[in-house]
């Protein structure tokens, strides 16, 4: 992804996960926002954006973080909202026997104490990949990848998600779940 790319895709995720008033833009409940409020919104803030530039960072993310509406005329991030005002219905999902999260070492003592909760986001993010949680990991510090025994949890009443770009969701991971 080039630069111009990156950076707009950081500000997209900025607007459409966690502040959309910040613009003055609204989501509906879907957290999906009208494409033509977001470019005019962000032109206001002097944060230029077109029609090209949003395809293109949908169709090239490897990430997949935002989809665009059948239609072609809403955008949304796929997951990771803080805002309450969303709530995408996702679909329950059986979930593999295990899943990955990607954290740094230096939170270990705290997770064992209340297992992985969402935080400011709705949900706790896991995901079939080892390297994907490897990055993750690396942007809080030493990373460190933890397995989570999902298919238990799943046995004992969890409920499950799986967001379109196939990152997988979950209202919380008690530490008994979790191996390091």
């Amino acid at each position: 992804m080039n630069k111009k790319n990156k950076e707009t895709s950081k500000y997209l995720s900025y607007i459409l996960r966690h502040h959309p008033e910040s613009i003055g833009l609204s989501l509906d409940k879907e957290g999906w926002a009208v494409i033509s409020d977001l470019i005019l919104l962000s032109t206001k803030e002097s944060y230029n954006i077109d029609n090209d530039l949003l395809r293109s960072i949908v169709d090239n993310s490897d990430k997949k973080r935002f989809m665009i509406s059948e239609d072609g005329l809403r955008i949304r991030a796929s997951q990771g909202h803080s805002s309450q005002k969303v709530s995408i219905q996702y679909s329950k999902k059986t979930p593999p026997k295990n899943l990955y999260h990607g954290t740094a070492v230096r939170f270990i003592s705290l997770i064992k104490e209340q297992g992985l909760i969402p935080k400011k986001r709705q949900y706790v993010h896991l995901t079939e990949n080892k390297d994907t949680a490897y990055e993750v990991g690396q942007r809080y510090g030493k990373p460190i990848i933890l397995r989570i025994k999902t298919m238990e949890m799943y046995q004992q009443g969890f409920n499950f998600y799986q967001a379109e770009n196939g990152v997988w969701l979950t209202d919380s991971v008690p530490f008994k779940f979790i191996q390091e």
